[in-house]
């Protein structure tokens, strides 16, 4: 009996505890010190190199992506077996940590707030044993770790890194995202649409001005703002198929700055969310179209800029079955939800548009905790014991996808 074949017959919890063998630590410890040192989109310097000495030490060869921030590094243990991708991203947002922890943000107005510390922990630390199993003849193929930067912004840096060859030769890719919704401990799946297509809107507004006594005189530019902001999403849910699940939603609005002026400027900002892939396509279009109608009685001057985001992230039903198989034998059933679909966008998206695969949810509230802070909010933060969980279940649906490259054979 070989090696991977006596691992095989151990239950999944053994093999994998006797792989991680003290390393849980050690990356918790290395999610603190990102957590500490967030980086924003693009200007992940620091957080990728000290994931490139991890990587350098365990022996492997991490190369860095165009844009100098984000590594592509892979494992090989059978050259000739599959190739499987995991990735993790790595920037911070532009908000406040409003935590007391030791390992709150040392960056005013900068934080991981939406978890990415925690996926590069986990892919890293997943990758680290994979490494000791190609070592030690026990890895049946070979795998990609993918440390993408800039999710957060559109475009982001998933596209950059697919430019730079990340999933060429891949036969399935996974990921894991961070839940607050789930308790640590457990993971949530679903085969087909799991977050929403998103894009970016910006409306800007301009006109003459003037005194607010005579509003008759000029562009009224506050109520035309005003009119855009609050009609443009009703109308949209007059022109689409209810069941498309579209969404307009404003997140800044500015214009004027004394209560007797009438502005020259306004601008409005705002993201558009859609579960239905034909809507998406039209919503370029139908927005921007919807804009001009609401602000063309005020008589402004209109300029729009849509940028198109990511589209929704589609887990493919056969990878999502494998995927499930494995996190059940290591978690048991009750710690397998099913995932309801989010309306955030993610864009590993735009992976799962190139490859078959699984985005999955990794569950970080304590159990018990019934009221968890949610994602992208200051005081969020996870049950660290979800590092370990996502670096166990990663081990196992890549080493059974290695094995059983069909889903059929499993």
């Amino acid at each position: 009996m070989t090696k991977t074949e006596a691992n095989h017959a151990e239950t999944e919890p053994e093999w994998v505890g006797r792989a991680l063998d003290g390393l849980v630590e050690k990356m918790i410890a290395l999610r603190r010190e990102i957590h500490s040192h967030p980086e924003l989109a693009w200007n992940e310097v620091r957080t990728s190199a000290l994931v490139a000495d991890e990587l350098l030490r365990a022996g492997l060869a991490p190369s860095s992506l165009p844009t100098g921030t984000g590594l592509i590094c892979d494992v090989v243990g059978d050259p000739d077996g599959p190739m499987l991708a995991l990735r993790a991203d790595l920037d911070a947002l532009p908000i406040d940590d409003e935590k007391s922890v030791a390992y709150r943000s040392s960056t005013p107005g900068v934080a991981h707030a939406c978890g990415h510390d925690v996926h590069t922990a986990v892919v890293l630390g997943a990758g680290l044993v994979l490494r000791r199993l190609a070592a030690a003849g026990d890895l049946p193929g070979r795998v990609r770790l993918v440390f993408q930067p800039a999710e957060e912004v559109f475009p982001g840096g998933a596209l950059m890194a697919l430019e730079s060859g990340a999933v060429e030769g891949v036969e399935r890719v996974f990921a894991l995202h961070c839940d607050p919704r789930v308790d640590a401990g457990s993971v949530a799946v679903r085969a087909g649409p799991i977050t929403a297509a998103t894009d970016s809107v910006t409306v800007r507004l301009s006109g003459p001005g003037g005194h607010t006594a005579r509003p008759q005189q000029t562009v009224d530019l506050v109520a035309a703002l005003a009119d855009v902001v609050v009609r443009t999403p009703a109308l949209l849910s007059r022109r689409v198929d209810p069941r498309a699940g579209l969404s307009l939603v404003w997140g800044t609005m500015a214009a004027g700055s004394a209560d007797n002026v009438i502005p020259e400027h306004g601008e409005a900002s705002g993201t558009v969310r859609v579960l239905d892939a034909a809507a998406w396509v039209s919503a370029a279009r139908m927005v921007p179209q919807l804009i001009r109608e609401v602000a063309a009685p005020y008589l402004a001057r209109v300029e729009i800029d849509y940028v198109r985001g990511v589209p929704s992230a589609v887990n493919d039903p056969e990878a999502t079955k494998a995927f499930r198989s494995a996190a059940t034998s290591l978690l048991g059933p009750a710690g397998v939800q099913e995932a309801a679909q989010s309306m955030g966008a993610e864009d590993f998206a735009w992976f799962l548009d190139r490859v078959p695969g699984v985005l999955a949810r990794l569950g970080v509230r304590r159990p018990g905790t019934l009221d968890a802070p949610d994602l992208h909010r200051g005081d969020f933060d996870v049950d660290e014991t979800a590092i370990g969980c996502g670096i166990r279940v990663l081990l196992v649906v890549t080493m059974n996808a290695l094995r059983y490259p069909k889903t059929d054979q499993i």
